[in-house]
């Protein structure tokens, strides 16, 4: 016999459920999460966290009773482990990620540097090249600061600021306009160049070195994970991985 899904006055065979979720474009998500469930099977927590987990999971949902935690159980069909299974999921996940790239995230940090290093800088951007040239000799020669030409006659980025933007990784802003920043000295002036449909003025006012903290070690292991679950998605997709029976 065949199982039903029922939603209000609508019965869904199940074997509907997988047409459905591509229809609404849910599919890759929904592949994403049990490309991680097999991903994690092996990992576990300890009782300590496990209590805390859960703890956390029922604030989260406003569970505050046995009974709600009941109504949950039978709402979606779940046993108790499996509750305890997703709300630990997140530790778990945490777990992977640090077997799996801690002792690579020096080499990755090294790798990735130049792009994780952050910058305040001044920016004027325009698309006239001859008041781009006015602006710059204003500024050089001290008629007005960078910020009262920026509030005056900057385009899109700038304007609103009086000009400063940051702090932001190079690696978020247009690799020319981060090359300029990389090898700048501070206070350094740079006169108009053009980036992209721009033609900008810069000035760096503070470059700021990224350190291997717990902040960018956290940072670096999310990129891997995200990379490997894109490849991870990309062989399901294109090896033939997939299969309806």
């Amino acid at each position: 016999m065949n199982k039903l899904l029922q939603v209000r006055n609508q019965t869904i065979p199940t074997e509907k459920i997988i047409s459905l979720l591509a229809n609404y474009q849910m599919l890759p998500q929904f592949l994403r999460e049990v490309i991680v469930d097999q991903a994690i099977s092996s990992f576990t927590c300890t009782p300590d966290e496990t209590i805390s987990a859960c703890q956390e999971f029922y604030e989260k949902y406003q569970i505050t009773s046995e009974s709600e935690r009941q109504e949950l159980l039978e709402l979606y069909k779940m046993t108790p482990e499996e509750l305890e299974g997703l709300a630990t999921r997140g530790i778990r996940i945490e777990k992977f990620k640090r077997a799996t790239w801690e002792r690579k995230l020096y080499s990755y940090f090294l790798n990735r540097k130049s792009l994780l290093d952050k910058a305040i800088y001044s920016l004027i951007q325009t698309k006239d090249v001859g008041i781009a040239n006015e602006l710059y000799f204003r500024i050089k020669e001290g008629e007005q600061s960078f910020s009262e030409v920026a509030r005056e006659f900057s385009q899109e980025l700038g304007a609103e600021t009086g000009s400063l933007l940051g702090p932001i990784e190079l690696g978020k802003i247009s690799s020319r306009l981060a090359k300029m920043l990389y090898v700048s000295r501070t206070g350094q002036l740079w006169p108009p160049t053009r980036v992209g449909e721009w033609v900008v003025i810069v000035r760096l006012e503070k470059l700021i070195p990224a350190q291997l903290d717990e902040a960018m070690s956290q940072q670096l292991l999310n990129e891997l994970f995200e990379r490997w679950l894109q490849e991870q998605l990309a062989e399901l997709a294109n090896g033939g991985l997939i299969s309806l029976n």
